[in-house]
């Protein structure tokens, strides 16, 4: 009998770095050890009361039991719009220029499908959110991995990007506030993106997931704010890190009406849209969350200044998080990326992200992640601070 075997695509797909992390935290509670996981990003807080009770209200209506529009309702396409006008002042067409998907993930995987054919590149960031890669690969694109380096503040340096690349390029991926090194990105930083993406005629894909999570007083810059007719900036969203919706699948795409129209027609025949109701939780929080999204901010900010103190305490170096809920952090001298997580995990039932996970350059660190409750977390930084004492 012919042996079935899986595609080739598939052989060659790494497995995904953080459901590795969930087996391995499985196999440990199994065996009875206390875990504290500081591994993945997902907010332990609960969704805000306000969005909970719009969700389940709508979830009532039988209406909302059909199949949603595909491109996302127009009540929340509008309500994308007037969050963008309150929080980045810019005016967005609710009808051209808004897709909603489900969640940001979709989006970003689905994003070199609709926009590279077999050997473009996608340059992307590394250490960097895997799926940028995992996705070029998958259609058969080239990956050309940009170097988020110390010396450079974690910011691309583009004269380093050879113009072999360049030239053969489509996309460009960036992410700030950054994961996994928490860095942000300045005007010049976004200027020189611009001019890169003008002179090469590349995408700027920004995942800008943890545009929230930004603990600097200014608002988090917008892609629009440099390329200001969405000429070839590609905004992706999530509801699922200022909310705390991770469960529920939701979050938007923002760019011009051409790169809408490519993945509504991709979209379209690859699913059949996020559900209503869960539509109508995220419009809710678009148009009322602003106080939500403080409080949730300022609980992050306070792990951030816990884990950084611990940090100190045994003379660890790391990257001072300006944004998101991770702090990347170097680790001790006589150590890998992987053999520090390996050692740390079995002596002290605490799971931090082996650095080299999100590529090449994170060798040589590791992430923590502040998603969890303020008494596991000062619990974990008790047990690392003995582990390195």
């Amino acid at each position: 009998m012919k042996r079935i075997e899986e595609a080739d695509r598939i052989k060659n797909l790494p497995r995904y770095l953080f459901a590795e992390i969930d087996r391995k935290k499985k196999e440990l509670i199994s065996k009875g050890v206390d875990i504290i996981s500081l591994g993945i990003g997902d907010p332990d807080m609960p969704t805000p009361d306000f969005i909970v009770r719009r969700i389940q209200k709508a979830l009532s209506k039988p209406e909302n039991h059909r199949y949603p529009d595909y491109e996302g309702s127009s009540f929340l396409r509008r309500a994308v719009a007037k969050y963008y006008e309150r929080r980045f002042g810019h005016s967005i067409d609710p009808d051209k220029e808004v897709l909603i998907t489900i969640g940001s993930k979709e989006a970003i995987f689905h994003f070199p499908y609709a926009f590279l054919n077999p050997g473009d590149y996608a340059i992307i960031p590394d250490p960097g959110y895997p799926v940028y890669a995992i996705s070029t690969n998958m259609i058969g694109g080239r990956v050309y991995r940009a170097p988020l380096l110390k010396e450079n503040r974690f910011l691309i340096d583009f004269d380093k990007i050879p113009e072999s690349v360049s030239k053969k390029a489509k996309i460009i991926f960036i992410n700030y506030p950054n994961n996994p090194t928490g860095a942000v990105a300045d005007e010049r930083f976004y200027k020189r993106l611009v001019n890169y993406a003008r002179k090469y005629g590349l995408l700027i894909a920004s995942d800008f997931a943890y545009s929230e999570i930004n603990f600097r007083d200014e608002k988090t810059p917008s892609m629009f704010d440099y390329d200001k007719n969405k000429e070839f900036s590609v905004e992706f969203h999530s509801l699922s890190k200022p909310f705390n919706m991770t469960g529920y699948r939701i979050g938007f795409v923002v760019s011009n009406p051409f790169v809408i129209d490519v993945l509504k027609r991709l979209k379209t025949n690859m699913d059949s849209g996020a559900p209503t109701f869960i539509q109508e939780g995220a419009e809710e929080g678009l148009l009322k969350g602003e106080r939500a999204i403080k409080r949730i901010v300022d609980v992050y900010r306070k792990r951030r200044d816990l884990v950084v103190k611990s940090l100190d305490r045994v003379g660890i170096s790391y990257n001072y998080p300006e944004g998101t809920f991770y702090v990347w952090a170097e680790v001790p001298v006589g150590y890998t990326s992987i053999s520090f997580v390996q050692r740390l995990m079995e002596k002290t039932g605490v799971i931090v992200t082996p650095g080299n996970g999100f590529g090449e350059y994170g060798e040589g660190y590791f992430r923590i992640s502040t998603t969890i409750s303020d008494r596991r977390l000062s619990e974990a930084m008790k047990r690392i601070e003995g582990f390195l004492s």
